[in-house]
């Protein structure tokens, strides 16, 4: 289909707890209309739908139909919004979150929606917060080192226990029936695309970033014999698959696809993709140097460079992982926006609650008030940011969340901004890993919905001492999966082509303060110290806090422990 004035294309991004559809403009990406789907069943962490099965600490589940219900309602009611008219769209592109994972029948039924696995917690889609399978991340990671695998170095010397393999080899272990039925373990980025098409193209990025395929291959046979005999098979029958690049197109919108958003059958789908690594040409962040922090319930920190570089504790780095011709660095960090919100929910007093309740605004914005006016260090206070363990650059999700110096005196909001400025010091030692391998980052810009917030902002500007730019969309994943659609139906040449003409960035929106640069290196040296001693030195505690707990919910099976 060719492109005219008025052709528009579809961006889906499939989040953590819904799902948003944005109608953009080819010629220069604006965004003519959008429509959100919150997923019916959220985040499954407690107990499973229907049979209320109680589930064990570090489980996080999803129910793949949630998934579909942003096809049939988002979709439409984005072209609704924008009066668009179905006829003016030529293609169609879709982002997620990862690694999450879906065990499905060779035709990508998932198996939670077989009768007889509708009450096994292994059948559902294991999201990308399922921290359930560190045992087997760790065998994983020891037998690698011991081999002296090679790709191991591509992941900074740790595979994480979000990733395909862990997570499949923990269906193998503790549910074999299930792992012999499924034919396919397929990421939610793939099985979508295969929703709308009818074709299973495994996309680069989170075959490369989450499925350890290096230099056009995944781990040998023989190295997945050594973890278990029962695994050898695991890529030929379950995992391998034709790959595609990003932004190239997978198929062509099928019927079923059709008749789900509403959108004209044939138009082009492009090749699935990662909601963090779908974002940097959204905010124009296509070239090296330039590290995207896509912030909401977890950061992602993804930047490209022209070279291949180790850097102890990435997520991973493809070639091509974000855009095609340069290499793809990904980092992270598991826990942001989801700390915040676990402690406002969890340990604000009541009065600060009806105080924002009678000046009508949210105790999160209330808490951001009254932390505001502090001088740097006044609360006294220096926090650990891992209360969903440490992504990188440790790469282990046994570690817990720790703040240090509370007293009698300390409040509610000195608590938050020790939070704020604890998830801040964790970006900055990303980038600090990054300069040490030969890898500097020159600018930092900000994506997700957490760039509302000025003083965390602020903070993250003072204590990286980078300009932070920021994306010009609210709805960055989205406008970058559009991005990529656009280049999948022929409408612009190339990523970067597409990017300058339909992206959009805030350069420069926060500087360093140089008097709040150097009070935070003092803080930053107290928390590197925390780090190291907790997350490197000879003190397990968190670990064993950790055993202690599972300990004690097996030995009351069936009684849900918070």
């Amino acid at each position: 289909m060719r492109a005219t004035p008025k052709s528009c294309v579809v961006g889906v991004d499939f989040g953590t707890l819904s799902g948003r559809a944005v109608v953009v403009r080819v010629a220069d990406g604006a965004e003519l209309g959008s429509a959100t789907y919150d997923y019916p069943h959220g985040v499954v962490d407690r107990a499973l739908p229907g049979s209320g099965a109680p589930l064990p600490p570090d489980w996080a589940l999803q129910v793949p139909d949630d998934y579909r219900g942003v096809l049939r309602f988002a979709v439409p009611a984005a072209l609704a919004d924008g009066g668009v008219d179905p006829g003016d769209v030529i293609g169609i592109a879709t982002d997620f979150t990862a690694c999450t994972m879906i065990p499905t029948t060779a035709d990508g039924t998932p198996l939670n929606e077989l009768p007889e696995f509708t009450g096994n917690r292994h059948a559902y889609v294991k999201l990308w917060k399922h921290h359930a399978a560190q045992p087997q991340a760790d065998r994983i990671n020891a037998l690698a080192r011991e081999r002296g695998e090679p790709w191991l170095r591509r992941y900074g010397g740790l595979v994480s226990s979000e990733w395909e393999f862990a997570k499949g080899l923990q269906i193998l272990e503790e549910a074999p029936d299930v792992y012999a039925a499924m034919d396919r373990w397929v990421e939610a980025a793939d099985w979508i695309v295969w929703q709308l098409c009818g074709n299973y193209v495994r996309n680069a990025c989170t075959a490369g970033y989450k499925a350890l395929r290096q230099d056009g291959a995944y781990p040998s046979r023989d190295f997945l014999t050594a973890l278990n005999p029962a695994f050898a098979g695991f890529v030929a029958d379950k995992v391998d698959q034709p790959i595609g690049q990003l932004a190239d197109r997978a198929g062509g919108l099928s019927a079923r696809g059709a008749e789900l958003t509403g959108l004209p059958e044939g138009i082009a789908v492009a090749v699935g993709n990662v909601d963090a690594h779908v974002t940097a040409p959204a905010a124009r962040a296509t070239r090296p140097g330039q590290m995207v922090a896509i912030m909401g319930t977890s950061t992602c920190h993804v930047m490209n460079a022209g070279t291949l570089g180790e850097v102890p504790g990435m997520c991973g780095v493809v070639d091509g992982g974000i855009t095609p011709g340069l290499w793809g660095y990904e980092a992270g960090q598991s826990g942001v926006g989801d700390i915040f919100d676990w402690f406002v929910t969890t340990s604000v007093p009541g009065d600060y609650q009806r105080e924002a309740r009678r000046r009508g605004i949210g105790v999160h914005e209330l808490l951001t008030e009254l932390a505001t006016g502090q001088a740097v260090g006044e609360h006294g206070l220096v926090a650990l940011d891992w209360h969903s363990g440490n992504r990188s650059v440790l790469v282990d999700h046994e570690l817990s969340g720790l703040v240090v110096g509370l007293t009698l005196a300390t409040r509610p909001e000195d608590v938050y901004r020790a939070l704020i400025e604890a998830t801040a010091f964790g970006t900055r030692r990303i980038i600090d890993s990054f300069a040490s391998a030969g890898l500097p980052v020159t600018e930092l810009v900000v994506a997700g919905g957490l760039l509302r917030n000025p003083l965390l902002m602020r903070i993250y500007a003072d204590v990286t001492n980078l300009p932070l730019s920021t994306i010009g969309s609210e709805q960055g994943p989205a406008l970058g999966a559009a991005i990529h659609a656009a280049v999948a139906a022929g409408a612009h040449a190339d990523i970067h082509a597409a990017s300058e003409a339909m992206g959009r960035k805030n350069d420069a929106v926060h500087v360093p303060v140089p008097a709040n640069v150097a009070a935070y290196d003092e803080l930053y040296r107290e928390y590197c110290h925390l780090h190291d001693h907790f997350g490197r030195d000879a003190s397990d505690v968190m670990h064993r806090l950790k055993a202690i707990r599972r300990a004690a919910v097996d030995r009351h099976p069936g009684r849900e422990v918070a």
